[in-house]
């Protein structure tokens, strides 16, 4: 299973994989942090198109063509905002996950690209939105074909130190 997980630290925009996500809010319309990132290495044309998607609530995730970008979809999850866990915070983290593999299973995606969904300017805990991630993209990829490799891609050191550390916790 590790073989299929990849951990890395750089630029989600640029990475070569068939769908990268993007940590989106629920408009779709672009934002601050990866989203604003995403939206401007894609171009305008993502902007028209989640323009007319009619926004995706939290915890789902809606699907786009990638434009400028190398990857040749985008999948928007929208993550929740952190309100101290009472919330059902954990759950609507896991299922933008869940869905955003669905989406990209389902568009025969053989390669996907993870930010740390949520842990930006909504603040989830950084350790506790990494456990939830790795351990739903693990095990949706035990019982799924596709896609073939998720990667985490890690913007600053402490994010990639901790998806290292989880990922050697919890090896399968």
């Amino acid at each position: 299973m590790r073989e299929r997980i990849e951990v890395v630290q750089g630029d989600i925009t640029q990475q070569q994989v068939d769908a990268i996500v993007n940590a989106a809010n629920s408009s779709l319309l672009g934002g601050g942090g990866v989203d604003g990132a995403i939206h401007r290495a894609a171009g305008r044309q993502l902007f028209a198109e989640c323009s007319m998607l009619g926004g995706c609530p939290t915890g789902h995730a809606k699907i786009t063509r990638g434009y400028n970008l190398p990857a040749k979809y985008v999948i928007h999850a929208v993550g929740p905002r952190w309100s101290g866990g009472y919330f059902g915070e954990d759950e609507l983290l896991a299922s933008a996950y869940r869905t955003s593999l669905e989406l990209a299973a389902s568009h025969e995606c053989q390669s996907i690209a993870f930010p740390a969904i949520s842990t930006g300017i909504f603040r989830f805990p950084l350790e506790r939105a990494t456990r939830i991630a790795v351990g739903e993209v693990r095990q949706f990829l035990e019982s799924h074909a596709a896609p073939e490799t998720a990667r985490f891609v890690c913007y600053n050191d402490e994010t990639f130190a901790m998806y290292q550390r989880v990922m050697n916790e919890t090896r399968a």
